[in-house]
C-alpha cells in the first residue's frame, strides 16, 4: 500500500514540476494525485481508520482555504478600488540605482503586508509604466522576485508557506517575524550591494504616466486602502485577543471590507457597482492556485496518516545529520520543487512535541522555503507569475539573477544561524 500511494505521489510531483514543458496544469495533476493517495488508502486500511485521518486533516487544511480566499479577496477588492496607487504613484527618482533601492524596499514590505505574488504583479506592473523594455527592466524584476519572497518569509501573512506555518501553530506570529525579519534583510540587502557595484546601464526611465485613474474617487481609494490594509494588520492581534484560529480573523476582515465596498457605491446603478463588489473580486481571485494547495495538502495528509513522512525523516536525519544543513537542503530544493508540498511535509515529519511552536527548525523552515524560491524563476508563484507578464525565459533568468538570489539566500542563511 505505501509503495503504491509513495508511486501516485512522485508522478504527481514530477508532473507538477514539469508543468510547462508537458502542458498539463498543475492544480489538476495535485488534485488527481491527492484523491488517488487517498483511494489507495482506503482500499488497504478499515473505513473508519480512513474517515478518522481524513477529518483530521480536512479540518487544518480548510483553515488554510479559508484564510487564502478571504485574503486574495481584500486584496482584490483593493486593487478594484485602485488603492495601491497611493504608493505607487510616490515614486519620483530618476536614477535607475535609486530606484532599484526603492522599488526592493517597497516590494519587500508591501509583501509582507500583502503577499509575495500581489506584490510582484503590482510591482511588475509598476516598472513596466517606469522602464521601457529591455535588459534593464529584466533585472529590476529579477529583483521583484527576490524581494516579493524575501518580504513573504517573515511574515504570517506574506507567504503561504509562512502562513501555514503559523496556521498549523509551528510559529507564532511574533516568533517569525522577531527570528526572520533580519535574516530576510540580509537576503534582499546582499543582492542590492552586489547589483549596485555591478550593474551598468544607460537606460532611461519613462515620462511618469501614472496617472490618477477615474475608476473610483479618492474618498472611496483611500478608504478602501486604508480599511484593507487595517483588517489585514488586525489579523494577528485577533488571533491573539480571542485565541480563535487565524482565518476566523481574515473571514472577519473579509466581512468588514465587503460592506465598507457596499456602502462606498450603494448609490450608484448596478453596472458601475458590480465592478467594485467583493462578489466581482471573487471571481477574480486565483482559484487555482488554491485548489491546488488543496490538492497538495490532501496528499501530504496521506503520506503523513500512513506514516511515510515520518519514516522519511528519518532517513534523512540519518544521512545529513545535522539539522540545520536538512532545513537548508528543503531551501534549496524549493527552487526546484514547489515550497507548498516541501512546507507541508515538513510539518508531518517532525511532531510539535518534540519541536514547540518557534523552534528554530520551524523559524528557519520559515527563512529558507520562503526565500529559496528565488533562485530559480520557477520555484515560486512570484517567479511564475512574473515570467508571464514579462516573458522572461528559465535560462535567461538563471544567468543573471539565480547568482544573485544564491547569495542573499546563504547570506541570509548564515545572518539566522548565527543569531540563533
Amino acid at each position: 500500500m505505501t509503495t503504491l500511494i509513495l508511486l501516485i505521489f512522485v508522478v504527481a510531483y514530477t508532473a507538477i514540476t514539469l508543468e510547462h514543458a508537458i502542458h498539463l496544469n498543475k492544480t489538476a495533476t495535485a488534485l488527481l494525485g491527492g484523491v488517488l493517495c487517498w483511494t489507495v488508502y482506503a482500499c488497504y486500511a478499515e473505513t473508519h481508520e480512513v474517515s478518522e485521518a481524513l477529518a483530521h486533516h480536512l479540518s487544518s487544511i480548510a483553515e488554510i482555504v479559508f484564510f487564502l480566499l478571504s485574503a486574495m479577496t481584500i486584496v482584490e477588492l483593493i486593487d478594484a478600488h485602485d488603492g495601491f496607487q497611493l504608493i505607487t504613484k510616490r515614486i519620483k527618482t530618476q536614477q535607475i540605482k535609486s530606484l532599484m533601492w526603492l522599488i526592493a524596499l517597497l516590494t519587500f514590505f508591501m509583501s509582507a503586508l500583502l503577499d509575495n505574488l500581489t506584490t510582484a504583479i503590482v510591482m511588475t506592473s509598476l516598472l513596466r509604466k517606469l522602464l521601457p523594455a529591455g535588459e534593464t527592466r529584466k533585472i529590476m524584476v529579477g529583483l521583484v522576485i527576490i524581494a516579493a519572497n524575501a518580504g513573504g518569509a517573515w511574515s504570517p501573512l506574506g507567504d503561504v508557506t509562512t502562513t501555514m506555518l503559523w496556521i498549523g501553530t509551528q510559529v507564532s506570529a511574533w516568533g517569525v517575524i522577531k527570528t526572520v525579519l533580519l535574516p530576510s534583510i540580509v537576503s534582499l540587502v546582499v543582492p542590492l550591494l552586489y547589483l549596485q557595484l555591478t550593474f551598468k546601464s544607460t537606460t532611461q526611465l519613462l515620462p511618469n504616466r501614472i496617472k490618477e485613474t477615474d475608476a473610483t474617487s479618492d474618498k472611496a481609494r483611500n478608504v478602501m486602502f486604508g480599511v484593507g490594509v487595517g483588517v489585514l494588520l488586525f489579523v494577528p492581534v485577533f488571533k491573539t485577543i480571542t485565541h480563535l484560529p487565524p482565518y476566523m480573523g481574515m473571514l472577519l476582515g473579509l466581512g468588514i471590507v465587503w460592506v465598507v465596498s457596499e456602502l462606498l457605491h450603494h448609490d450608484k446603478d448596478e453596472a458601475v457597482k458590480s465592478k467594485y463588489s467583493a462578489i466581482h473580486a471573487l471571481q477574480k481571485i486565483d482559484a487555482p492556485s488554491i485548489l491546488f494547495f488543496l490538492g497538495i495538502l490532501i496528499a501530504i495528509g496521506a503520506l503523513e496518516s500512513t506514516h511515510l513522512l515520518q519514516d522519511f525523516a528519518q532517513v534523512m536525519q540519518q544521512w545529513l545529520g545535522n539539522q540545520s544543513v536538512i532545513v537548508m537542503t528543503i531551501g534549496v530544493a524549493s527552487a526546484i520543487i514547489d515550497n507548498v508540498p516541501l512546507v507541508a511535509a515538513s510539518m508531518g515529519m517532525y511532531d510539535l512535541q518534540q519541536y514547540p511552536t518557534d523552534a528554530p527548525l520551524w523559524t528557519f523552515l520559515a527563512y529558507c522555503a520562503g526565500t529559496g524560491g528565488s533562485m530559480l524563476i520557477i520555484g515560486s508563484a512570484a517567479g511564475v507569475a512574473v515570467m508571464g507578464m514579462e516573458r522572461i525565459d528559465f535560462g535567461w533568468y538563471f544567468k543573471r539573477i539565480s547568482f544573485l538570489a544564491a547569495l542573499g539566500y546563504v547570506a541570509g542563511a548564515v545572518c539566522y544561524l548565527l543569531l540563533f
